[in-house]
């Protein structure tokens, strides 16, 4: 499978094939709600933005109506002005995006809803690396989350996800088989984290960002 090589920048999405899944990185207002996601889905539609339905899954998921033929599927995150948005079909995606920041109870946080070995590696590292390390973990978390189609409530020690050199890894996912999971870091830059996950066999990650995104 090809590696995650960036975001191209462009005016005008591409077709999507069977093998891949295309992220976005948007420019997102405030104030702009959902329009920026909106418009992106007309394009894939081939609708205009004020046509694009969407519903909410059990636990709350945004997805498209099953009026728009049931093939596509998505996920997006948004932090502060900028957003991602995972589309593919065939499949869920999950996706997350986390601005860096410092969290001083990260340790402690990690310490209550982490699995034992993650917080203890955790509390093995410096404080950057430690912050670093957390916001991995948690944007990992969040992704495989939403690509099961649960939050937070699911339980986030019901997971464990190992975070190295080579990338972000599924060890243990409560009733699933983690390796029939993806899980991928995405590089968005010295200032934010993010990661992307789903359920099936690898695919081409095709990385596109608005001619006026940030």
């Amino acid at each position: 499978m090809q590696a995650f090589d960036g975001f191209l920048p462009t005016k005008v999405a591409e077709p999507l094939r069977a093998d891949e899944i295309h992220v976005w990185r948007l420019h997102r207002a405030k104030g702009a709600g959902r329009k920026p996601l909106l418009a992106l889905l007309a394009t894939y539609l081939d609708v205009e933005p004020a046509a694009v339905r969407l519903v909410a899954g059990e636990h709350g998921r945004p997805a498209l109506d099953p009026a728009h033929g049931g093939t596509l599927d998505f996920n997006w995150s948004h932090s502060g002005e900028q957003a991602l948005v995972a589309v593919a079909r065939g499949l869920v995606p999950g996706i997350d995006l986390e601005l860096r920041r410092t969290r001083a109870s990260a340790l402690e946080i990690a310490q209550r809803f982490f699995t034992a070995d993650e917080a203890a590696w955790l509390a093995t590292l410096d404080e950057d690396a430690r912050h670093a390390a957390f916001l991995e973990l948690w944007t990992g978390r969040e992704a495989v989350l939403k690509a099961l189609g649960r939050g937070l409530a699911f339980g986030l020690d019901r997971l464990a996800i190992r975070s190295d050199a080579a990338g972000l890894s599924l060890q243990r996912l409560d009733g699933e088989d983690p390796g029939a999971w993806q899980l991928h870091r995405l590089g968005v830059g010295a200032d934010a984290f993010a990661a992307l996950a789903w359920r099936g066999t690898p695919r081409h990650i095709r990385g596109f960002a608005l001619a006026d995104a940030s």
